[in-house]
Parts: structure tokens; sequence; C-alpha cells
């Protein structure tokens, strides 16, 4: 895959110490910074922006499409679109969010492209949510195993709920429930306005609570 092909690359038999101090310098840098050493022809700058996001957008595209394998092959096709394109990249804006509108386009796609049963529309039940709380965070080690194996099982419920939900309420639950993205952000992301991000925000929560209550009550 193309990006694996570039993580491995300079690691399969090992690195000179010029590219180590390389790596290290690019590991240091802002992605603006990252962006602007590719353009300027440092082809390993690429490589450190698959590092940066690589495992970041699988997960968000694996929880938007509910395909590992496919989400994997969308996260491949993002990557290859931002390093045909990256000259046409504007840097005033952030490196992240044109690269998560990039994944949640193709998203989108994969999604309207398969046939399926119209998804439900679920009746809003849960109110008082905290529109400030931080993502959702499953795993703690300070915890004992009894309580790591509730949390496991209530991420795969978590999980399992998110893909009932409907599209373009999905991709907004993921990006700030899962993700931890901004209203602001989330709003470029998805290429709409900031209203229709909460409103929709709003139902998905309502949905969520609705679809999840029963797996776990």
């Amino acid at each position: 895959m193309f990006a694996k092909d570039l993580k491995r690359d300079g690691q399969a038999f090992g690195e000179s110490a010029p590219a180590k101090n390389t790596r290290r310098e690019l590991e240091s840098l802002s992605d603006s910074d990252v962006v602007q050493r590719f353009l300027d022809g440092e082809e390993r700058a690429f490589g450190e922006l698959v590092r940066r996001y690589d495992s970041r957008l699988l997960n968000f595209v694996y929880r938007t499409v509910g395909d590992r394998e496919r989400a994997q092959d969308l996260v491949q096709e993002t990557f290859v679109r931002v390093y045909r394109h990256l000259h046409r990249f504007d840097q005033s804006k952030k490196f992240s969010t044109w690269i998560y509108t990039i994944a949640g386009n193709l998203a989108k796609n994969e999604l309207r492209n398969r046939s399926r049963n119209p998804l439900v529309l679920f009746q809003t039940i849960k109110k008082n949510w905290d529109a400030d709380h931080r993502p959702l965070e499953w795993e703690d080690e300070s915890h004992k195993p009894d309580d790591l194996f509730r949390k496991r099982h209530l991420k795969e419920k978590v999980e399992e709920a998110v893909q009932q939900l409907p599209e373009h309420h999905r991709i907004v639950f993921v990006l700030r429930e899962l993700e931890g993205r901004t209203y602001e952000e989330i709003a470029e992301i998805t290429e709409t306005n900031l209203g229709t991000v909460k409103s929709r925000l709003n139902r998905a929560r309502n949905n969520f609570a609705q679809i999840v209550g029963p797996m776990i009550g």
C-alpha cells in the first residue's frame, strides 16, 4: 500500500545517520512546516505526514463506513490525493482539516455508492449533553481488568450504535465525540455551516442515545 510503503521507506534495511537526523527534524516540525518542506522538494516530509495521520484517519473512516478493509483502501486513496494535490493546498488553513475533508468526502461517497436499505431516523429521547465535553476515551491501564473488559464491551456497543446513525449524522458525531474536532473544524470538513453542524450533532446525539440505550441497559 502507498501509505505503508512510505512508512517503511528507509526502515526495512536501516537508516543512515543523515536520514535519521532528517526524520527526527521533521518529527519536531509543525504540520505546516512539514508541508512546506515537501513542497520544497524534501520527499521524506510526506512520509512524516503519513506517519502522523495514517492511524487517525483509519479510525475516523472505519467508524464512518464500518468496514476496516474498505477504510484502509479509502485512507490509501486519501494519501494518494494529498500527494497529488498538496501544491494546491491553501497554507493559510489547517492541514489536518484539509486531509480530514478529503477522507470524509471519500467516506461519504462510499456510503452513497452502497446498495443498502434506508437507515432509520430515530426519535429524540436524550437531553442535556455537555456541548464541550471531551471525546470519548476507553482505555485506562490504571483500571482493574474487569473495568477494562466493561470499557471494551462498551466501546464495541458504541461502534455498533454509531454504524446505525444516518450518514450525515454519523460523520459529525464521529468527528465531534470520537475525534474531538471543534465545531468550526467540523463545518469546514463537512462543508456545511456552523448552524447545520450543531443541529445535526444534536440530532445525532439523541439518535445515538436512543440506539445505544438498549444495548448497554
